[in-house]
């Protein structure tokens, strides 16, 4: 049995093994001595001491884990011992020293290089991870953001919020892909105090002293102070726009997959419906448009809370990039069904069939209703849904268009032409020869259904029906008040009457293929002959009428005249 000691190293906080504990403690010991004396000592033990954190986090698998001796082992052959890695105060080597081996070469990792930065480092951490020279990589995202719709400038805002900078001297070798030993480590605090020496030293003294003898700030400073101060103020504003608009959309995103998408998983009733229109499950749809839509809203939330809290805690390298694998799954897989979706209506494919009728000198067309039923019913995009005793759903369409043309010869027929879309001209047609219509002949009278029904299977694929009656030259047509809604616009008649108007009154087929009026007043309007256009050197003058409305419109050199009003028809 063991004693364990608990230790904050680097902030970090490990329980660690007596023995294992002792061990470092001497290896740490022995790092401050071989440092003792050296310029940034203490920076050079405090980036140590973080690396070494760093390495026991990556081996625990939990936080009660236990460091043991083989922990602390594996660390020490990692760092390395002091007096290997001893360097000369004023040389610097990247090979190690003679008699050490060559480290292993690591994997880079991708940081924002903050000491190289143009605008946030992206572009000269992304030299370091590709080997590219930045130059290169800033005109690539230029060229991008200017010829690629701004996706350049997309692209660049999202590295700068997911790629972290390198803060440390641990990141930034991790960012160069050199071993983040203690001969590194050395090596770079030494040479940032190297940098901070040469600037020093490239001071002007004699203009620093001058200018600290000024008794105040000239009017230049403070103009600069007022627009550094108003450009804050911006930030501040912006920041607090960026976190409402993200928030609000977020919230609204989350309502609106609670109503639908969750509703839908849960089986709420009707909203089931909507999957006779799409193939795509609704709570699936709903999820991805969460992902796709919210994940970007997010960021602009939390960038906005960046502008706002300067000490604000990262979310971390792992959750960014979840995010964003997440949010280009969710777009690839909406890109996917929305293709599939429209599929399923690239294509529109028809089945006829013509059925005869006894010869008749008249004939009354009558469009009956469905049957009414106590059964429970819904719509859905326009489509009746019907249920049955057996709780089956059957769609209940009324897209339905009679012509009415003159036929070759003297016995008149029905054609029946049912049209549907599909992923391709023969899944249309199945699903247009699914669709089930009916009518009926008596008579003089021929009933036609004012709705036609398929299983609610084959979903909504833009089903209708078109009708053609044939009939002989000389037979009276007459229609039921009802029937006007589901006239063709093409059937020709001698007063120019639309098809609502045409069905009050009583027809006959003459020899041109056109219906004669049988009973209509003779001073009854058709629909294009009481307007007219005139043109000449007044001006225009516009006239149009029909059945209900009157509207008057002229042009002269007064300027626009407009009349509307009743007509005396």
């Amino acid at each position: 049995m063991n004693k364990t000691v608990n230790i904050n190293l680097a902030n970090m906080l490990f329980h660690i093994d007596e023995n294992a504990f002792q061990k470092l403690q001497r290896y740490l010991e022995a790092i401050k001595r071989s440092f003792s004396g050296t310029r940034g000592s203490d920076e050079i033990i405090a980036d140590i001491e973080a690396r070494i954190a760093e390495l026991f986090y990556e081996k625990v698998e939990s936080q009660r884990q236990v460091i043991t001796m083989k922990e602390v082992d594996e660390v020490i052959s990692i760092m390395g011992q002091p007096e290997d890695y001893h360097i000369d105060e004023e040389i610097f080597e990247d090979a190690p020293p003679a008699g050490q081996p060559a480290s292993r070469p690591r994997v880079k990792k991708l940081y924002r290089d903050m000491d190289n930065k143009f605008i946030g480092g992206v572009c000269a951490g992304l030299e370091h991870y590709l080997g590219l020279d930045a130059l290169w990589i800033r005109l690539i995202f230029l060229f991008l953001a200017i010829f690629g719709s701004g996706f350049g400038l997309i692209a660049y805002i999202i590295l700068w919020i997911l790629v972290p900078e390198a803060a440390t001297t641990a990141q930034k070798l991790d960012m160069t892909g050199e071993p983040v030993n203690i001969s590194n480590i050395e090596r770079k605090v030494k040479e940032g105090i190297d940098d901070v020496a040469d600037k020093v030293r490239s001071v002007d003294y004699e203009k620093v002293g001058s200018r600290v003898k000024q008794t105040g700030k000239s009017f230049f400073d403070t103009l600069g102070d007022i627009i550094l101060f108003l450009f804050k103020v911006f930030g501040k504003f912006i920041g607090i726009v960026l976190i409402l608009v993200g928030a609000a959309t977020l919230l609204g995103l989350f309502i609106g997959l609670f109503t639908v998408g969750i509703m839908d998983a849960i089986h709420i009733p009707g909203i089931d419906l909507m999957g006779l229109i799409t193939d795509v499950p609704v709570w699936l749809a709903s999820l991805l448009m969460f992902f796709a839509v919210g994940i970007p809203f997010f960021f602009l939330m939390y960038l906005g809370l960046k502008i706002l809290v300067t000490n604000l805690k990262s979310i971390g390298n792992i959750a960014k990039f979840s995010l964003l694998g997440l949010w280009l799954i969710s777009i690839i897989t909406l890109s996917v069904l929305g293709i599939r979706q429209a599929s399923a209506h690239a294509f529109t494919g028809s089945v006829s069939e013509t059925h005869a009728l006894a010869p008749v000198d008249s004939l009354r067309i009558q469009f009956r209703d469905a049957e009414s039923s106590d059964l429970p019913s819904a719509w859905v995009g326009g489509v009746e849904v019907r249920y049955d005793e057996g709780d089956n759903a059957r769609l209940y369409f009324d897209d339905i268009l009679l012509d009415i043309q003159m036929a070759d010869d003297s016995v008149a027929s029905l054609r029946i032409r049912k049209d549907a879309d599909g992923r391709s001209f023969a899944d249309a047609r199945e699903t247009a020869a699914a669709i089930d219509y009916a009518f009926a002949f008596s008579g003089s009278t021929l009933q036609l259904d004012e709705h036609f029904t398929t299983h609610a299977e084959n979903k909504v694929r833009d089903q209708e029906i078109r009708l053609t009656l044939y009939v002989p030259e000389g037979t009276v047509l007459s229609f039921n008040p009802g029937a006007g809604d589901h006239l063709s616009r093409r059937i020709r008649n001698d007063r120019d009457l639309n098809r609502k108007r045409l069905a009050n009154y009583t027809w006959k087929m003459d020899g041109e293929g056109r219906l004669e009026c049988l009973d209509c007043p003779e001073d009854l309007p058709g629909e294009t002959g009481n307007g007219h256009i005139i043109i000449n050197e007044d001006g225009v003058d516009i006239d149009l009428k029909d059945d209900t409305d009157a509207l008057r419109v002229k042009i002269d050199e007064e300027g626009v005249r407009v009349k509307a009003g009743r007509d005396d028809h």
